[in-house]
């Protein structure tokens, strides 16, 4: 008889192959049969042999009749008692550190007897069967199998990061059957990361999570194999694609074997999901890794005063999407508010494994670091200036063209430069990046056909509409916002519509409109009484050019109607003159603040961030990690819940960057739930859908995806389209592979819970609106999930990634103003016509206010190094082993993005397209699959990264 590791050697790798020539229906085979098998994406299909212990003796026996033409594999089942599974690890900071000086300095550590005994327990390991024991109709499980740090060679680790290789043995009986998952516990007194394990090279474990001690964590930790997802029965593999040619009557036969087969796991995958849901009760602390909903009720501090207290986001009078519960106490001074922590101390619970790791909190940190330096002349600048206002333009240029000349000698006396990691001259440390925008143009406020162009291809090219009537009508309440009917009269725009009629310029495609009026009006008031803010809910009226631009030629400012015989509104149209050149710019610059509003509160924030969150938390709350929907989301969740987090730390709580830096101030977090409340549809998220709302484009089957755009050179559509068909497609595919038929959807309890939590509970202020899909037919839950990877991969890039290029020179795109347009009859009105750039320079953000800003969109701009973009396939075949069809579903998936982006530097170069190229025109490269680290204004990263 043979040792194991001589047997083992006869099915490790290079294996013996048999090839199959009829390569459109080739034979795969579960692996608790006598032969594994992979089909390359070139259509070859290779089988491999696998241990006979694998397999229960009545398998073997209904086995053989089934693989009678293959070639007998003889082995002695009896010998198999003993795998060997390879286990990456990694330490955690700490714990690394202590193990380098006990490897350096033993006998610092012989009298820490704590030490030395946790040491030596080590990591225990115990395989776990798909099939179950008929004496205790337990799922059989091998022996607890026990390594310790110390027998870690030094040829398995990597000293630097703290990551180590080893092998562990594991002990199973002959009669075993198939691993289906693995228990882990740590008993050492830190945590650590478990990468993956691997058994034999045939059963991959991803297992990704940091596993606490047994002193904090009682409970084992539960991995499960990465396999194919079959309905088998008697040895016949019969994949989810091939059940429609079956009877009903094998349907149901299939389905009780696979029942039976697999239950061995289903009570591990129940525990697995009790466990991430915890009981809704208690503070979670760090360690945690449970999910769970509350409202966002921390964005305030009452405990200080009644003035740092906010309104809890979520329920009737601010409807909002939920997040995660944190379970913290209440406030001292109010019981529905929960207490705020010290963020320099601690940081807002998120479950363990969604903290951020690797690169990004030191990438974080150096970008704050470097802000903060390159605040420090502003604040100096600021404070010399009684009012903090620009002197000139030029004080604002000297942010990117000139530094300071600084004693580096001095500054590095406590190595500070290298911490900041400054390879070039001191200098760059003191100046902003120059913004892509500022290096084609460097006029001191936007130009016409600028303003067009960013609305189709800008860092807001969502909010562009079809002027479908005139004068616009608002939806609010006349009673107490005034006549619904604008202001804007025929006589305002007819001389800028080359001949045309303002009905056959309508007719014709030819008007859009920036309309944020109704979104604006009913904060105003409060807006406006905030110190140094003040704003107008604005329209603006753009006419489509001959050349496929944009030009503003009408734009109308409202504020609330009072008792006055004063107009709230007025009408500003393109420059006749000096007086109205200046006037202009003022209106320009107040819609660009609107704009900017909308984007970061309502595009950015609530539409991407906040909804995602609730689909995330019911993810992990109801789909195992061996589901396959949880395996198809799942890269495109990763982040999300702890950058959120640290939105409510420091982003938007009370007198954080939102209420800081952008006009609504205090109010912004209530505009955010009015847009949720009157204007979100989970259903309308998709880019198709959003497009025909906004009347950008209407359906058209003879078009490559189903609709034609009004505005042909719309670069963020364009390009936009090109991506998410690439993803409705993959999803598509993928969802068909798995769920066939409808009834495979229905039935699925798992996926129909998830679903329903999201809404019911994640987005419970609206779950009774109509227009929520219905989860009942594979077409449906397509549409779902395909909106779901487009908001947290594409749509999110194109929102997030070009704020610093976009938005880096203030001037030409404030995100606050302070003062309102001068009307003829007011004092402001003469100060202005003496100095008209003056007043336009007041009216913006101080310098110091500008470079804050700045500093912020530089750092949420940035790509991290360890960004994964947009069809990166690296880990499909470990997530999806034996699955030949979706593996190559996703290599499709990623040579088609590939193609997207050759078609996007194409597409920019291209002379014809005016909003993409041309001179002062930089190219629309948002879009771009890929990028370098850093702030690059493109890249598509699979997740809300930032």
């Amino acid at each position: 008889m043979a040792g194991a590791n001589n047997m083992l050697a006869s099915f490790s790798f290079p294996h013996k192959e048999i090839n199959r020539t009829n390569t459109d229906h080739p034979m795969y085979h579960p692996l608790n049969n006598y032969h594994y098998a992979i089909n390359h994406v070139s259509g070859k299909t290779t089988t491999y042999e696998v241990p006979s212990s694998f397999l229960s003796s009545s398998k073997k026996k209904k086995w053989k009749t089934c693989m009678a033409t293959m070639e007998e594999v003889k082995v002695d089942a009896s010998s198999f008692s003993k795998l060997t599974a390879t286990v990456n690890i990694r330490l955690s900071n700490e714990v690394n550190v202590v193990k380098k000086l006990m490897k350096s300095f033993p006998w610092l550590y012989s009298q820490n007897d704590s030490l030395d005994k946790s040491v030596e327990k080590g990591i225990g390991f115990q395989l776990v069967s798909t099939q179950v024991d008929p004496s205790t109709m337990k799922p059989k499980m091998s022996k607890e199998s026990v390594k310790g740090w110390s027998k870690c060679t030094s040829d398995q680790k990597d000293k630097d990061t703290g990551c180590f290789t080893f092998k562990v043995e594991l002990v199973i009986d002959a009669d075993f059957g198939e691993p289906g998952a693995i228990l882990v516990r740590n008993n050492y007194e830190e945590e650590f990361y478990l990468d993956t394990i691997s058994l034999e090279g045939f059963f991959h474990f991803s297992c990704n999570s940091w596993i606490q001690p047994t002193q904090t964590s009682k409970q084992k930790r539960i991995f499960f194999a990465n396999k194919k997802i079959t309905l088998t029965r008697f040895g016949l593999e019969t994949s989810p694609s091939k059940i429609k040619e079956l009877t009903n009557s094998t349907k149901e036969n299939l389905c009780i074997f696979t029942k039976s087969n697999t239950r061995g796991l289903k009570d591990l995958r129940a525990k697995e999901l009790e466990n991430k849901r915890g009981d809704g009760n208690g503070l979670r602390i760090a360690s945690d890794r449970v999910y769970d909903y509350d409202t966002y009720n921390d964005l305030g501090d009452p405990d200080k005063g009644a003035k740092h207290a906010r309104p809890t986001l979520g329920g009737e009078r601010d409807p909002h999407p939920r997040r995660c519960r944190t379970g913290r106490p209440s406030s001292s001074t109010d019981e529905t508010a929960e207490k705020r922590i010290d963020t320099l101390t601690s940081s807002i619970y998120v479950p363990r494994d969604e903290v951020l790791e690797g690169a990004r909190p030191a990438e974080f940190l150096m970008g704050t670091w470097k802000g903060l330096i390159r605040n420090i002349l502003p604040l100096v600048a600021t404070s010399s200036n009684k009012n903090g206002i620009s002197r000139d333009l030029a004080d604002v240029a000297d942010l990117y063209k000139t530094a300071p000349q600084v004693d580096q000698k001095g500054l590095n006396r406590f190595g500070l430069l290298n911490f900041l990691d400054v390879t070039g001259s001191i200098n760059s440390m003191f100046k902003f990046e120059t913004p892509k925008n500022l290096s084609w143009d460097t006029t001191s406020y936007i130009r016409d056909d600028e303003l067009g162009r960013q609305t189709l291809a800008g860092m807001n090219p969502i909010s562009i509409e079809k002027l479908q009537v005139f004068p616009p009508v608002s939806k609010l309440d006349p009673s107490i916002y005034g006549p619904t009917e604008s202001d804007l009269k025929e006589e305002h725009i007819i001389g800028h519509l080359n001949g045309l009629s303002v009905q056959q310029a309508i007719d014709e495609n030819k008007l859009f409109v920036l309309d944020y009026h109704d979104i604006y009006l009913p904060f105003l008031e409060r807006i406006n009484a905030q110190e140094g803010r003040k704003s107008y809910g604005t329209r603006t009226i753009f006419f489509l050019t001959t050349m496929g631009t944009l030009n503003p030629i009408a734009i109308e400012l409202s504020l609330p109607p009072d008792d006055s015989n004063i107009s709230s509104r007025q009408v500003l149209t393109p420059p006749v003159d000096a007086t109205t050149n200046w006037l202009w710019q003022l209106g320009k610059a107040h819609v660009c603040s609107n704009d900017a509003g909308v984007h970061q509160l309502i595009n950015h924030w609530l539409r991407i961030h906040a909804c995602m969150e609730p689909f995330i938390i019911a993810t992990h709350r109801h789909l195992s990690s061996l589901h396959p929907i949880f395996k198809l989301l799942n890269p495109h969740m990763r982040h999300t819940i702890a950058i959120n987090a640290t939105a409510r730390e420091s982003l938007i709580c009370e007198d954080g960057t939102i209420e800081r830096d952008f006009s609504p101030g205090k109010h912004s977090m209530e505009m955010a739930c009015a847009a949720y409340r009157d204007w979100w549809r989970f259903d309308l998220e998709g880019l198709p859908s959003d497009l025909i709302r906004r009347g950008m484009a209407v359906p058209d089957d003879s078009k490559p995806h189903g609709l034609r755009l009004l505005i042909e050179d719309y670069p963020y559509a364009n390009d936009g389209l090109l991506i998410w068909s690439a993803i409705q497609e993959l999803v598509d595919s993928y969802v068909n592979h798995y769920y066939p038929e409808e009834n495979v959807v229905i039935s699925d309890k798992e996926l129909q819970s998830w679903y329903s939590e999201a809404i019911n509970v994640g987005h419970v202020d609206l779950h009774e609106a109509s227009w929520w899909p219905k989860l009942c037919t594979p077409k449906k839950l397509t549409e779902i999930l395909t909106i779901l990877i487009w908001i947290s991969s594409a749509q999110h890039a194109s929102l997030n990634f070009g704020q610093y290029h976009y938005g880096g020179y203030v001037p030409k795109r404030p995100p606050l103003m302070q003062k309102l347009i001068p009307q003829v009859h007011e004092i402001e009105y003469a100060h202005f016509v003496a100095d008209p750039q003056g007043y336009f320079l007041a009216s913006l953000p101080s310098l110091f206010q500008s470079t804050k800003y700045m500093a912020i969109i530089d750092i949420i701009s940035a790509h991290s190094r360890d960004e994964e973009y947009i069809g990166d396939i690296k880990d499909v075949c470990t997530n999806w082993p034996g699955e030949p069809k979706i593996i190559e579903a996703f290599y499709i998936f990623s040579m088609k993005i590939k193609s997207i982006e050759s078609e996007i530097e194409r597409r920019n170069v291209d002379t014809r397209l005016r909003n993409r190229c041309g001179v002062g025109v930089p190219p629309y490269e948002l879009l771009i699959p890929t990028s370098e680290p850093g702030v690059t204004g493109r890249g598509v990263p699979n997740s809300v990264t930032m």
